[in-house]
């Protein structure tokens, strides 16, 4: 688990073909490396990587097909800048929201404008995503926990069904963050809140077992349900 509050900005150094799915190296930057272990995990934009090796200023890590299929890691070059973060400890302050490092899905940035020293942002979610996300709910973008300031329905073309969200960026975390570097057109990992999947796993348990006790209008009663 993470808590989607960015410890540095590494860089992929290389990314090798691995009889179907890929080894990366990742140079770490900034991050203290004195505490990780093989078998450690590291949130690299947003995607849990376990460490299968440690030379020095980085690590390698291997990813899975089913990785691949839920990222644009296919696309990362030498080069490129990645947030990164270890898995949280419990003495880690919870400073973000509870993060898997699970991608749902990728997002895409519609428009970037000033707005006095932060930087807003639209981005599109997959319709399959739209359900997760809620105004005042937190998403994690790239790995970053960030808290969803409006919501709007994509309502014509091939966009029907998407969900666009708007998203105010202070200052500190666009200078610590590769969110610094998105532009118009530029693809991002997703991952929604994992108690709203939660809630839906419990709801359709709630359908399929109505003595359970647990309905809709019981969630709405306590506050879970709106």
């Amino acid at each position: 688990m993470f808590t989607g509050i960015i410890e540095a900005v590494g860089q992929v150094v290389a990314s090798q073909s691995k009889q179907g799915d890929i080894r990366l190296r990742i140079n770490t930057g900034k991050m203290d490396l004195s505490d990780v272990k093989l078998g450690d995990s590291i949130a690299t934009n947003g995607v849990c990587l376990t460490v299968v090796e440690l030379p020095g200023d980085g690590f390698w890590a291997d990813v899975s097909q089913e990785s691949i299929t839920h990222t644009n890691i296919m696309d990362w070059k030498s080069g490129k800048s990645v947030n990164l973060e270890q898995a949280l400890t419990l003495a880690t302050r919870l400073g973000g929201h509870m993060v898997t490092g699970h991608v749902d899905g990728l997002g895409t940035i519609l428009s970037r404008s000033e707005d006095a020293r932060s930087v807003r942002f639209k981005i599109k979610a997959p319709a399959e995503l739209s359900k997760y996300i809620a105004a005042k709910g937190s998403i994690t973008v790239d790995g970053v926990s960030l808290t969803v300031n409006a919501i709007e329905d994509a309502s014509s073309g091939s966009d029907k069904g998407a969900t666009i969200f708007d998203l105010n960026i202070v200052p500190h975390t666009v200078q610590e963050t590769v969110i610094k570097g998105y532009q118009v057109g530029h693809s991002v990992h997703l991952e929604v809140d994992v108690i709203a999947r939660y809630l839906e796993r419990m709801m359709q348990q709630t359908n399929e077992q109505p003595k359970s006790g647990i309905s809709q209008a019981f969630l709405a009663q306590n506050g879970f349900w709106k």
